[in-house]
């Protein structure tokens, strides 16, 4: 084997575990494609159509798998490509790292072609760690530490390589004056709080009749606990998107999610509750929270910097949601709230059948909540579903149950359009022995979903199991910014930025050898639905879906959630009436003590 630096990067992320890197070429990396052709291919080398594809594969890979993601690309345009998708990574805390390479030392600071300040760059979306390797003996320790602090901090980090280190001969570093040796691995513990802290946290869940849960992805490994003291307190659990799989929607005491694509349960668990019990998630928008002073609060979260911020907690518990519930849980009284629960739980009900209803309304053509509804029943038990933004979104949230070992992500906190089909892409390198369904909006798809089918044909002879279904909500329209032009500033759509083209999306997908099926009448929805999860490759269904449907917000009372789409989609009323109906300006109606029914 060759002793090239390039060639010890291949050889540490092997040593590391990784298995594949999500990228781009470009001559900035020449010397790692080369030492990839020397590997055979090892870590495999997952070609996108574009960087930040490369970026976002990486995160839904990172996501999925509950282990690190890496990407690479070129100098320039290549590094810059990648910052969407590691800004994906930062604030939805997943750990990737970015392999970048670089412009010849020789020719730095010269304005040289490609030559970008990569540290300015970088700074930011890698502000936990973000290093140049300009000699060998520095490398292994700037790679380690750009990995160890990935998986700690559950953050981006970035390592630059310029072009012609990585053709030097690799040296490791010497026991002398100022080299910096490095090993592998890092055990880094499970965190527990204080158990004075633990105490003072069950006191305050004690002394409530009307508790509220609300959970996040850092509760996805304490499932059974959450469960356990959610029934133990008689609360309602409420879920942050990107804790949408830490449990099952099948629990009674499930509300679903919480926040403008949230349900009507999760609004009034947190508008009635007086205690709040908060694990695992950085949910940022604190009207949907009790109003300040109504409720006692307590809060676990394992990253202190996220912890204490969203609302006025008595009680911050610092550590892993797990091994923290498991100190709780003996302290908590059961026996109580039983009115309450009743409550929580009969709202749930009512919730799952008026959005029973609202799907079954005739749209022209399609109604978008029919096309998630029938979806839900049909995914299979280990499916991992990815969502885009946009008002896919909304459909996801309401309409998709989550299974036990199912699961499911989006852009949580960036919001970016894009995401479904690059995370989907990514989980099936992860779960290569599971179905994987992506929900995209026309939109996204046109951004750059149709380019990444081309990925999928290109990789599907690798995973066991071969269904990747796309499906396309195709209604002309960038639908959620429209509903948004219209209620919050009361104007109609403004059609130059806000309509798109008839793209014949099922026709691309069998251009490239794949299963293409369009879908126009409601009647044909659920078929479509069946082929494509039946199909031995990748599938994309497109459906003919109404723009004018409205993704009502949580706080809308039941009956306007029923009147507002009963009216529009039977041409009882046009569009303005409905928002003065249903979807009213969200700053006015997210107001405190403005929805005190």
């Amino acid at each position: 084997m060759s002793g090239k630096v390039s060639d010890h990067v291949l050889q540490r992320l092997r040593e590391w575990g990784v298995d594949q890197v999500f990228g781009y070429p470009g001559d900035g990396i020449n010397g790692l494609l080369a030492a990839w052709g020397r590997a055979e291919d090892r870590p495999r080398f997952v070609q996108s159509r574009h960087e930040e594809m490369s970026a976002f594969q990486a995160v839904g890979y990172a996501k999925f798998s509950g282990r690190l993601g890496v990407c690479a690309a070129t100098s320039g345009p290549g590094a810059i490509h990648l910052l969407n998708g590691l800004y994906d990574a930062k604030l939805d805390h997943v750990p990737v790292l970015a392999i970048v390479g670089q412009t010849h030392r020789t020719a730095m600071g010269g304005s040289y072609q490609q030559e970008v300040d990569l540290h300015s760059l970088f700074k930011d979306v890698a502000s936990e760690f973000v290093e140049t390797v300009t000699v060998p003996e520095q490398l292994p320790n700037v790679l380690d530490r750009a990995i160890r602090t990935a998986y700690a901090r559950r953050c981006p980090t970035a390592v630059i390589i310029p072009g012609d280190v990585q053709e030097l001969e690799y040296s490791p570093p010497t026991h002398a004056f100022k080299m910096v040796p490095s090993s592998l691995g890092g055990d880094l513990g499970t965190a527990v709080p204080p158990e004075e802290s633990v105490r003072r946290a069950a006191e305050i869940l004690n002394s409530g009749d009307k508790v509220a849960v609300l959970v996040g992805q850092g509760a996805a490994g304490a499932r059974a606990e959450v469960e356990r003291i959610a029934e133990a307190l008689g609360a309602g659990v409420a879920k942050a998107l990107l804790g949408k799989d830490v449990l099952s929607d099948e629990l009674p005491y499930v509300t679903g999610s919480i926040g403008l694509l949230g349900t009507r349960p999760s609004y009034e668990l947190m508008r009635d509750c007086d205690t709040l019990l908060t694990i695992g998630s950085s949910f940022p928008y604190s009207q949907f929270l009790p109003e300040f002073g109504k409720a006692r609060g307590v809060q676990i979260d394992i990253d202190p910097h996220m912890i204490g911020m969203r609302y006025p907690y008595e009680v911050n518990l610092v550590g892993d949601a797990k091994a923290t519930l498991e100190r709780l849980i003996p302290l908590i009284e059961g026996g109580r709230g039983r009115e309450w629960s009743d409550t929580v739980r009969d709202n749930v009900r009512r919730w799952r059948e008026v959005m029973g209803r609202r799907a079954e309304l005739d749209a022209d053509p399609v109604n978008p909540e029919y096309v998630a509804r029938a979806l839900d029943p049909l995914l299979p038990a280990d499916a991992v579903v990815t969502s885009d933004s946009g008002s896919t979104a909304n459909w996801y949230a309401r309409h998709i149950t989550m299974r036990p070992g199912m699961r499911g992500s989006l852009s949580g906190t960036l919001a970016t359009m894009g995401c479904a089909v690059p995370y989907a892409i990514g989980a099936k390198f992860a779960h290569p022995d599971r179905p994987v369904v992506a929900l995209v909006g026309d939109g996204a798809m046109q951004m750059n979903g149709l380019a990444e089918m081309i990925t999928a044909a290109k990789y599907r002879h690798l995973w066991e199991d071969p269904r990747l279904v796309v499906g396309v909500w195709n209604n002309r329209d960038l639908n959620q910014v429209t509903w948004e032009l219209r209620a919050m500033g009361g104007a109609p759509s403004f059609l130059p930025s806000q309509e798109l083209p008839d793209v014949r999306y099922a026709d691309f997908a069998r251009s490239l050898g794949l299963t293409g099926i369009r879908v126009e009448k409601p009647e044909d929805v659920e078929e479509a639905w069946r082929t494509a999860l039946a199909a031995d490759g990748p599938a994309v269904v497109e459906f003919l879906t109404d723009p004018a449907v409205p993704p009502v917000p949580p706080h809308a009372t039941w009956e306007q959630m029923e009147a507002t789409a009963a009216a529009l989609l039977k041409g009882d009323a046009d569009r303005g009436s409905v928002v003065k109906q249903g979807f009213k300006s969200k700053i006015q109606e997210f107001l405190p003590g403005n929805d005190k029914k």
